[in-house]
Parts: C-alpha cells; structure tokens; sequence
C-alpha cells in the first residue's frame, strides 16, 4: 500500500470512495446526501495543491483507493498552524492499518509545513474511529454536546486534537 497525495485524476475514483465511506454512518454526511461531481472535486484538488497548508492524502493498493485524510489548513495567520482533519476508509478495507497508514503519513507532512496542532470531532459512538485516532495519538480535549441530529437522536462529538513538537 502506498499513501500519495491526490491528483486531479483521482476525483472519480475519490468521489466513489468518499460514497463508500459515508455509507458507515459515521460521518457528517448521510448516506448519498453529498452530492459532488468529479468535476467538482478535480477543482478542489487542484485548489488545495495550491494552498501549502492543505493536502488530500489517499492510500492506494493496487490501483484501488482504500483511503482518504483531508487535511484542511486555515488561512489566518493566528491559526496557521493548525489543520482540521478528516478521514474515510473503504468498507472493505476498515482493520487492515489504512487508518494508521494515513496517520503516519499525515505526521511527516505536518512536520515538514510546520503544523503543531492537528484537530478533528468524531461521534462518541464510533469506538472503532476513537480507537484508532487514539492509537495515532490523539487526545479528546471535550465534547461537543447534541453537535450532529441522525435519525431523529442528538449525537454528542468528542473534540480531539493532536499536539506536534513538544
């Protein structure tokens, strides 16, 4: 498996991906409400290589996408050294080290741009999501009271953050 950053030849296979792993139910998008076009996101590839402080990142084996982590950097200055996260893995591939891969990836390129904080939420439900972003050395810092309403139910969000450098 290797982890690479996104091309904007990706953006089919990335948009079917991104499909897949909303399908898990935990994350912000419900099951086939995102709609985006390759197009669409062939654009915002090509916009975050241009922004130094945002990545996608996609793990890739044999020519299929197992994974992505977008990396998304703030443009003031006073939080530049901050990025918000957020990850999918195909279905098929949950358990088998995409996550931790993405992870490791993800740590050499916030050293080499500079980032100390990495952030992102996650439901309090999804054990297997904490598990691993704990095991990539997140902290949850609060939570985010009724933050997202599914099916009716309020869900509360751990807020966790990983500090770089220290």
């Amino acid at each position: 498996m290797i982890i690479r950053q996104a091309e904007t030849a990706d953006a089919e296979r990335l948009v079917s991906l991104m499909a897949d792993a909303e399908r898990s139910g935990f994350m912000l998008f419900e099951p086939g409400e995102r709609q985006i076009a390759p197009d669409q996101l062939s654009k915002r590839i090509a916009a975050v290589e241009q922004d130094e402080k945002s990545a996608i990142l996609l793990a890739e084996d044999n020519g299929e996408l197992k994974g992505y982590l977008f990396i998304i950097g703030n443009s003031a200055q006073r939080r530049s050294h901050n990025v918000y996260l957020a990850i999918g893995i195909a279905e098929t591939s949950r358990g088998q080290g995409v996550g931790s891969r993405l992870f490791e990836q993800l740590d050499a390129w916030a050293a080499e741009k500079k980032i100390h904080r990495l952030e992102l939420t996650v439901m309090i439900h999804n054990r297997a999501g904490v598990a691993l972003y704990q095991k990539a050395g997140f902290k949850i810092e609060g939570i985010k009271k009724n933050s997202l309403k599914i099916d009716g139910e309020y869900i509360d969000e751990y807020y966790m953050a990983k500090l770089l450098g220290e």
